[in-house]
């Protein structure tokens, strides 16, 4: 099977900047920068792939901020630094999310709701939870939950691990069971699943219940990372999970997805990020560089670069004719 366009121009891509990252900024890939930037990659790379699922139905899920912040405050708030109570905290957490998922679904898919209109206001509704639970005052993280998001094995982050195992799940499930190939045919065309007895709004709105529970493992995640997270950790998060799933390759107007594309994408834009630190660029630009980052994916993937390169190569010799 050859290998997709997505997949090559990314790892391309990735490659370059590593090299360029070599030549002019060394010190972003030593081993403490690496050891330090690769959880937040990971974190990336987990809301990417949740947004890929939504953007697959042609959705945006604009309520991942205040669903990461929920995940990171129930699940630091709610122990209030007592191990014997993550478990409970993790299954609040994900019992939110399972909600916000739902809520969702059925705005945009059974209400017909805009996707936009509809995350938005569930986003207003999960930082109203947030408050609810923290009072916007962050907490400390209890010492399990920081042995097992923010630590390591065989010198890797364990955050890396569960952005692997995502990413396997995913793909999996998108590319190898039946259910995934229709739901990529349904993104790809609403009406043809319908006319074809397929359970479209199910699927529409199991995409945004499986985007919850990704933002989820993220916030929980955040948590362990960062020892003492603010109430308001996914805001940073919105812009890098859309960028990554167009940097992948994946169509904003929905269809085929490309999860191991998305995650490799989210990489390249992480270690963007840590290039411009680097060489001196303020952390205060870094919205502009994945802003530029999302515009340059669909340049690349929406303009036909070749149709338009053949179209000006055949005007350019019809006018030296004339």
């Amino acid at each position: 099977m050859p290998l997709a366009k997505s997949f090559v121009t990314v790892v391309v891509s990735t490659l370059a900047l590593l090299l360029v990252c070599l030549v002019f900024a060394p010190s972003s890939l030593s081993g403490g920068a690496l050891s330090g930037s690769l959880p937040f990659a990971a974190i990336i790379a987990i809301v990417g792939l949740g947004q890929l699922l939504v953007v697959q139905q042609g959705g945006f899920d604009l309520s991942l901020p205040g669903a990461v912040s929920l995940a990171v405050v129930v699940s630091t708030h709610h122990p209030h630094q007592d191990n014997a109570l993550l478990y409970q905290a993790v299954l609040i957490a994900l019992a939110f999310a399972l909600s916000a998922g739902v809520l969702n679904g059925l705005l945009v898919s059974i209400f017909r709701l805009n996707a936009i209109i509809a995350t938005i206001g569930t986003n207003a509704l999960l930082y109203g939870a947030v408050f609810a639970v923290s009072g916007g005052v962050p907490s400390i993280t209890t010492t399990l939950l920081a042995e097992i998001a923010g630590g390591e094995t065989f010198g890797l982050p364990n955050a890396v691990f569960f952005a692997l195992a995502a990413t396997i799940i995913v793909s999996f499930m998108l590319k190898k069971t039946v259910v995934g190939r229709r739901f990529e045919a349904i993104g790809a065309n609403p009406l043809a699943g319908r006319a074809a007895g397929l359970r479209v709004r199910f699927h529409q709105m199991m995409a945004y219940v499986y985007a919850q529970l990704l933002y989820c493992l993220a916030g929980i995640l955040i948590a362990g990372i960062t020892r003492e997270p603010t109430a308001f950790q996914g805001d940073s998060l919105l812009l890098p999970s859309v960028a990554v799933v167009v940097l992948g390759g994946t169509s904003l107007l929905g269809g085929r997805g490309f999860p191991i594309s998305t995650v490799i994408a989210a990489f390249f834009l992480n270690q963007l990020s840590q290039f411009a630190l680097a060489v001196g660029v303020p952390f205060s630009a870094q919205t502009i560089i994945q802003a530029l980052a999302l515009g340059l994916g669909i340049g690349v993937y929406s303009i036909r670069w070749t149709v338009n390169l053949r179209k000006t190569t055949e005007t350019r010799n019809v006018e030296e004719k004339i």
